[in-house]
This record gives structure tokens, sequence and C-alpha cells, in this order.
């Protein structure tokens, strides 16, 4: 215990055939490193801190701005992106017509953030 492991994030947006390039206009902003506990739980940590700060600024730009996006997770230091250890697409108001009942639990809505009911979220590596 007491052991502690940098997480390298960023988050992208797709750019058509071009595939994806850093989001927002100010890159940087969208990409950094967090330090967690070194435990099962500390990649879960890293984008959850992540998934509320894109949902904060949604939230506060309004939410019909929001942009779908990947955020790219890796343990100590940035490296390609198909060896990311982890993979979530987020995309605005992709299920938010569709009940609970109809959707793969992929699909659910994050119940921890308010108006997130707009929001599918995808794990494509974890």
């Amino acid at each position: 215990m007491g052991t502690e492991t940098n997480w390298v994030y960023r988050v992208d947006e797709p750019h058509g055939s071009d595939g994806w390039r850093p989001y927002y206009n100010d890159p940087e902003r969208w990409r950094g490193t967090i330090t967690a506990d070194d435990s099962s739980k500390g990649p879960q940590y890293a984008l959850s801190l992540v998934i509320t700060a894109l949902m904060t600024e949604w939230k506060a730009a309004g939410l019909h701005r929001a942009k779908s996006v990947r955020i790219l997770l890796w343990r100590n230091e940035e490296r390609d992106d198909e060896d990311a250890d982890t993979i979530v697409e987020m995309r605005p108001s992709i299920h938010a017509e569709l009940p609970a009942s109809d959707q793969t639990p992929a699909q659910m809505r994050i119940p921890a953030q308010e108006h997130a009911d707009a929001v599918g979220v995808v794990v494509w590596r974890q």
C-alpha cells in the first residue's frame, strides 16, 4: 500500500476520414496526468475525473454543445493509441431517445451526473 500510479490521458474528437484529433481548440487542456493510488480502482478514478470535467464543461456551455469524444488512458506514459490501457467513447444524445429497457449495458446512462441522460458511454478496452 502507499504506492501510486500515473495515468496519462488524452481526449480526442472525431475528424472525419482523418480519424481523431485533439479535443477542443486548446488540446493541452484535455491532455495530462492523474496520479492515483496503485489499486484496481486507479484507472476508473482517473477516467471519472476526466468524465466529470467534460460533463461540467458541457453543462456550463449547454449540453447541446457537447461533442462526441474518446478518452484514452495509459499507465505511466502516453504511447500509440492502439496501446492505450483503456479507451472510452462518450457520445452525447446518441441514446437519449431510447427507453432504458432497450439499451445494452454499454449504452446505459451515467447516473451520477446531472443531465447525463443525454450521454451514451461506450468502453472499447478496459
